[in-house]
């Protein structure tokens, strides 16, 4: 497909808001591409390059966007800033200064440019980076230019989230949304639409059953609702397992051998991060090949009591790795287990599931399975609730014994039953808008994207700023609060 055309599409898909539109407009995208173009098409309009799971960051902020866009056009320094100032996105600059006619240059090879700007690293990243984004642009119209000098600056912003994507898979070849339920299985069982799509355009709905889970592609981890109380627990699951619900890092982990990954709820992959938690999955866990759920919590070595989570927090970052595993060492509280040595767990019972994950974990520091009560008394889950929270947990969870794990599904299976829902904690502030930022990406014709708010400082008779809003206004009530 040119790139030309699938260009027509994204024009098409950012003039509406209407999600059965879109869903119409993807669709029409997917059937008239072909097996070749269709993962790199699914990847662009989610302002990726590959699956969520895969860290490729594109390291372009709006300088270098400036830089290549002077390159490309040979215009001063300037004039692209103050075209900036105007139209608030730099991809509508380029449309502006680039030719209008358009170029020849299909989605597979700007895609192959984008992955190569994404990749290229060592000495003189930064120029070698903006040279080949400038010598894209260089071949590309306006229009086309306007879309992909958003995709590393982050601002396609087309609201084609996951559930757009497997619609429209499903219209693209069915008509309707009926083949929908095996494009999500695969989708919650390997975490990349991408390649979801290209064995749907390829082979076929049936073909989607051949993706399982496999180590190192991470499952789309399972949910829980909400409980009222203990009662309503009892009420729709009966004899039932609770466990306790820790504030931590919610992590997945996969041993390969020694090779050890760790990814979080959103599938981001946080295994350099974590290394006193790689450490003891290699020591503790027995088995070859595994995959794992669990909480990565911080604690006292001494007293081998768990931190609050916004000690745990701190162990969230990029940089003094060593000094923070030391000063805050992780436990992992295991919970479950979805594959162990060649044998896929997801579709056993609960009961099940952590019996065999009990059985592969060995006695040691930073690995401990959890602990759960099995009853369907009301008074002992209350009992059991309030003795988590006066420890300082978040709450308890309950789970179905004979329930399978259901990635990516939220359902009764498991219920969570937290001290804030109960009103044991209640926390609120009140805070004062002093301030807006300008629009940029969609919201740059209203001239505001985002709300500054601060707290009032009674010792130094000051409004500190501590956050910025930019969600929860339609477009009506954004243009009324500017």
């Amino acid at each position: 497909m040119r790139f030309a055309k699938f260009v027509d599409y994204l024009a098409r898909l950012e003039a509406t808001t209407k999600r059965l539109e879109m869903t119409a407009i993807v669709a029409e995208l997917f059937k008239d591409a072909n097996e070749d173009d269709i993962a790199p098409i699914v990847y662009i309009t989610q302002e990726r390059l590959g699956p969520a799971y895969e860290p490729i960051d594109f390291g372009i902020g709006e300088a270098l966007a400036a830089e290549a866009l002077m390159k490309a056009t040979g215009k001063g320094k300037d004039e692209i800033k103050k075209l900036y100032k105007l139209r608030g996105d730099y991809g509508d600059v380029a449309k502006e200064l680039l030719p209008a006619e358009a170029k020849k240059l299909t989605v597979a090879q700007v895609f192959e440019r984008l992955m190569q700007i994404a990749t290229t690293s060592g000495e003189g990243t930064v120029a070698t980076k903006t040279d080949l984004l400038a010598d894209l642009l260089k071949k590309l119209s306006g229009a086309e230019a306007r879309y992909v000098l958003r995709i590393p600056l982050g601002r396609l912003r087309l609201g084609i989230g996951d559930p757009t994507v497997m619609e429209g898979l499903s219209w693209s070849k069915a008509g309707d949304k009926s083949l929908r339920p095996q494009i999500e299985r695969a989708y919650n069982v390997c975490s990349d639409l991408g390649q979801v799509a290209r064995i749907f355009k390829a082979e076929g709905v049936d073909a989607l059953a051949k993706i399982q889970v496999k180590v190192g592609n991470p499952v789309r981890m399972a949910l829980a609702e909400r409980a009222k109380s203990s009662e309503d627990i009892v009420t729709r699951l009966g004899k039932c397992a609770i466990e306790h619900k820790f504030d931590g890092f919610r992590c997945q982990i996969h041993k390969q051998g020694d090779t050890v990954r760790i990814f979080s709820r959103n599938l981001e992959e946080t295994t350099t991060m974590f290394t006193d938690i790689v450490e003891g999955i290699r020591k503790q866990i027995q088995a070859k090949t595994a995959i794992l759920e669990g909480e990565a919590l911080s604690y006292d070595p001494e007293t081998g009591e768990f931190h609050p989570f916004q000690v745990t927090m701190q162990r969230k970052r990029k940089y003094d790795l060593e000094n923070m595993t030391v000063k805050f060492p992780l436990r992992l509280v295991a919970f479950d287990l979805l594959y162990v040595d060649g044998k896929d767990f997801t579709g056993e019972g609960y009961s099940k599931r952590h019996d065999k994950l009990a059985s592969i974990i060995a006695p040691g520091e930073r690995v401990q399975i959890s602990q759960h009560l099995v009853t369907q008394d009301a008074k002992e889950i209350e009992k059991f609730f309030m003795e988590a929270i006066t420890g300082g947990l978040e709450g308890i969870m309950a789970k179905r014994l004979d329930s399978k794990y259901q990635a990516g599904a939220r359902n009764f299976n498991w219920i969570k039953l937290k001290r804030s829902y109960q009103g044991h904690l209640s926390d609120t502030i009140d805070g004062v808008v002093v301030g807006f930022l300008r629009g940029r990406g969609q919201r740059a014709k209203f001239g505001i994207g985002a709300l500054l708010v601060a707290v009032y400082d009674q010792k130094q008779d000051k409004f500190g700023t501590i956050a910025k809003i930019g969600t929860g206004f339609s477009d009506e009530e954004w243009v009324q609060m500017r």
